[in-house]
């Protein structure tokens, strides 16, 4: 991991990018066209990789060499991760509103008159028929 860089910066040709993940250049090709990763290009389409690249790399060469799992697997797996990071992100945000929310709407004497209220029920007795 590199420090003080942004690990989402385009800095590695694909030959140093397939020696730091551990596979053949060519097998970054393939994964590219199956869209399992997306370096970035420059101008005269040479393909850049991030740091966040190699990572996702040695991630799906764990999945398909150490747990058997094939390409359509990966690429399930991978779809799902992204979703559950955009899933966290949502829910911090929705959870940091609510407690804007909390201070600014709701007075804290109302909310203190609200937790008297409040009385637990006692279990009733089954009937029997």
């Amino acid at each position: 991991m590199t420090y003080g860089r942004d690990k989402h910066r385009p800095v590695y040709m694909i030959g140093v990018a397939a020696d730091l993940a551990g596979v053949h250049p060519q097998t970054l090709r393939i994964y590219e066209r199956k869209r399992l990763v997306q370096p970035q290009r420059t101008r005269g389409n040479t393909r850049l990789y991030s740091e966040a690249d190699i990572e996702r790399l040695r991630l799906i060469q764990e999945l398909t060499q150490s747990e058997g799992i094939n390409l359509a697997g990966v690429i399930r797996i991978l779809e799902l991760e992204d979703e559950c990071d955009a899933l966290r992100k949502q829910f911090k945000i929705l959870r940091e509103e609510l407690q804007q929310y909390r201070k600014d709407v709701i007075p804290t004497d109302l909310v203190a008159v609200h937790r008297q209220a409040i009385v637990p029920l006692r279990d009733r007795p089954k009937r029997r028929y």
